[in-house]
């Protein structure tokens, strides 16, 4: 037999690649991260989501579908005209500053100077589809010590119940998170959503999903301030 030509030897084949990793040049691909009550917070840091734009998404429909009367009935009651829900955040910066982004007040906030989180114009009537939208600028995430992501009701409506809503965090690099919030038994018109805090460099993500109930002549900020033991003084304001 002639010796086989130097350079016409068949190639081994390519070694599949490990569990987990893409081939080379091929982007990324990352599953989205849904929080559970069994499994609430998520390591932003970990996901990959440490810099660029972390985009904070509130989406609702109102549940049309009512069986029987009493309290489901009261509860339909309880919807008026247009829907206003109103997303928003307390913060706390690692200088200490503290801070409430928000359409009451006009108190949008702004993403390239402190304190780096901004909300998109306010949704007055929940007819945009893509809902209400507050964005975090990550590129300053060590300025971060907390961030309390919260909704309220500000008119259309006496409770959150039968609100169905999601909230989603999207950051500009990583796996997005998202969660629904569980069904509303309580006459509430405030709702903590999630809170970020910031571990040591760590971003983590907790799923709150938490009713709150104000006491009469309290308003909804000022709940929320005392059940996160935030220690802002608040003042009425309007939009």
């Amino acid at each position: 037999y002639p010796p086989p030509v130097p350079g016409t030897a068949p190639a081994p084949p390519a070694a599949p690649p490990a569990p987990g990793t893409a081939p080379a040049g091929a982007p990324v691909s990352l599953s989205k991260v849904t929080l559970t009550k069994e499994a609430p917070a998520v390591s932003l840091t970990k996901q990959g989501g440490t810099s660029g734009a972390l985009r904070v998404n509130l989406n609702w429909q109102v549940h049309k579908q009512f069986q029987g009367w009493g309290q489901k009935l009261g509860r339909a009651l309880a919807l008026h005209g247009d829907l206003d829900l109103d997303l928003g955040c307390l913060f706390e910066l690692a200088d200490g500053s503290k801070g409430v982004v928000q359409a009451l007040g006009n108190s949008f906030g702004s993403l390239h100077q402190p304190p780096f989180i901004h909300l998109d114009a306010d949704d007055r009537t929940g007819a945009r589809s893509s809902g209400e939208n507050l964005t975090v600028n990550l590129d300053h995430k060590d300025a971060f010590r907390r961030i309390l992501v919260f909704v309220t009701i500000y008119e259309g409506a006496r409770s959150f119940a039968n609100l169905h809503a999601t909230v989603t965090l999207q950051p500009q690099f990583g796996a997005a998170v998202d969660f629904s919030l569980d069904e509303c038994t309580v006459p509430s018109t405030v709702c903590a959503l999630a809170l970020i805090t910031n571990n040591g460099g760590d971003l983590v993500v907790q799923r709150e999903a938490r009713y709150l109930v104000p006491d009469r002549g309290v308003s909804p900020q000022r709940t929320l301030d005392h059940a996160y033991g935030w220690g802002m003084n608040w003042t009425p304001g309007r939009k």
